[in-house]
């Protein structure tokens, strides 16, 4: 497999630290709100690179923090706390709003076949390990008190920015105009790893420290956590394209002073979902969940299709005609799949393997997700029997999580089942027919009006007449 690493900025051949395991590790949701279908296009794109890796053969371990404390509005730890933000929005406490939302979010994930991840930690469940490593980065000087918080010196750092060919617009999260200088800082990279009483006097959930009571910065969750589940050494870091700066930038910085050696092999980042007027975001526009897709009659795996049509590293651009085009494309697919044979026959496991070594070459080659769709047309034209070619598109699915077989025989049991009213819908049809030949052109008319009124649709061709309910 390659895959495009941000912090080399050049594609490379994966090689895991341990042969045959990868350990993967990948930001979760603040939990202060539901997930926008533009956070989702992350975690599905981070799920398919999950089970392309297992589909290949590795033993994968993925990790996903639940972030229910901190992350201030400002990633410049700056701002009102999110946390507190939902609170104060439903009249509920911040634990309350935290089990919510995490729950609202699985049960997205869930629709769109994202797989649970392997390890699910909750940022309130790791305070002594935040301790525990914050006491480390003091004891040997990349760390230091100011002001009631404790910062990490980004000055000690040989390189800080990493991150550093990204878009203006994607590395200026935190350095935004208007931004409240923080006089406690060294530098003005630096970067908080722990809040006391001294700011945000509000803040819902505190714990003792050396330092005062307090809370965590958002940054120093991510790292404890990973370090807890997947050792010292980390293959993959996933995120959005908006946390590779400041958000992952100081996960290494504090990481790699902790440990004393390198850390995250491999950072993949997936760009963001804009509409035409922009970036996505819960507080522009029509705030667009998984929710408000199937309340508009869309499969939430329309909006995975979608998504897989277009490349990770690209900006995808949603709108509801594109949405409608990737609707038609997938129930025409499904159609398609639908339609072959279920009779018994051999697979042909000569052809099965060689078109999954080309499903297997071309996804792996930086997670090209379109020509993985593209592979489960080429066997629906290729010179194979039907058993085959259900045999490999159900294993190209276990990659693409869309459904194809199980949606197939859904339609194909729909169409098989018997329709109620049908005999009299028919006899209606054959009266109509009767009334053309006769040229009797208003009862055939009158027959077209009372079917629409029945909510049934009716089709003239050369082969006859066709109907379907609307």
């Amino acid at each position: 497999m390659k895959i495009y690493n941000s912090a080399t900025h050049k594609k490379e051949e994966f090689v895991p630290y341990e042969p045959g395991k990868v350990s993967m590790y990948t930001c979760g949701p603040t939990v202060y709100h539901f997930a926008h279908i533009g956070n989702l296009r992350s975690y599905i794109m981070e799920d398919v690179l999950e089970k392309f890796l297992r589909y290949d053969g590795y033993d994968v371990k993925r990790v996903m923090n639940i972030t229910d404390v901190g992350h201030l509005a400002s990633d410049a730890d700056t701002g009102e706390d999110k946390m507190v933000k939902g609170a104060k929005r439903e009249h509920k406490s911040v634990l309350e709003i935290a089990k919510f939302y995490t729950d609202a979010f699985f049960s997205d994930c869930k629709k769109l076949n994202i797989k649970y991840p392997d390890v699910v930690q909750p940022a309130t469940g790791m305070i002594g390990d935040y301790i525990k490593v914050i006491s480390k980065l003091v004891d040997t000087g990349y760390a230091y008190f100011a002001g009631g918080n404790v910062y990490f010196d980004t000055s000690k750092l040989a390189k800080y920015y990493v991150f550093n060919d990204h878009d203006e617009e994607d590395l200026a999260v935190g350095v935004r105009e208007g931004v409240e200088e923080d006089l406690n800082k060294r530098n003005k990279n630096d970067f908080v790893l722990w809040f006391t009483k001294s700011k945000f006097e509000d803040q819902a959930l505190k714990w003792d420290s050396p330092w005062g009571v307090g809370y965590p910065g958002w940054h120093i969750e991510c790292s404890c956590i990973s370090m807890k589940y997947n050792g010292e050494h980390l293959d993959i870091h996933c995120g959005g394209i908006d946390n590779a700066f400041p958000h992952h930038t100081n996960e290494i910085a504090q990481s790699e002073a902790y440990l004393g050696h390198p850390w995250c092999k491999y950072w993949v980042h997936i760009h963001h979902l804009n509409t035409n007027s922009g970036k996505m975001s819960k507080s522009s526009g029509e705030f667009l969940t998984v929710s408000l897709l199937e309340e508009k009659g869309y499969d939430p795996l329309v909006y995975r299709f979608f998504c897989l049509q277009s490349h990770y590293r690209k900006s995808l651009i949603f709108s509801w005609e594109n949405l409608d085009n990737a609707k038609t494309a997938y129930e025409k697919l499904v159609g398609r799949i639908a339609a072959l044979s279920d009779g018994p026959a051999p697979v042909d496991e000569e052809a099965v393997a060689k078109y999954k070594t080309a499903f297997i070459e071309a996804v792996g080659n930086d997670l090209n997700t379109s020509l993985g769709v593209t592979a489960v047309y080429d066997v629906l034209k290729a010179d194979v029997n039907d058993a085959t070619k259900r045999a490999l598109i159900g294993s190209f699915d276990q990659v693409l999580g869309l459904d194809l077989l199980e949606k197939a025989a859904a339609l194909r049991e729909k169409a098989a089942a018997p329709v109620e009213g049908a005999e009299e819908i028919e006899a209606l049809i054959a009266q109509r027919l009767e009334a053309k030949k006769a040229k009797d052109w208003a009862k055939a008319d009158a027959i077209r009006d009372q079917l629409k009124a029945m909510g049934v649709e009716i089709k003239d061709s050369k082969e006859g007449t066709t109907w379907t309910r609307v």
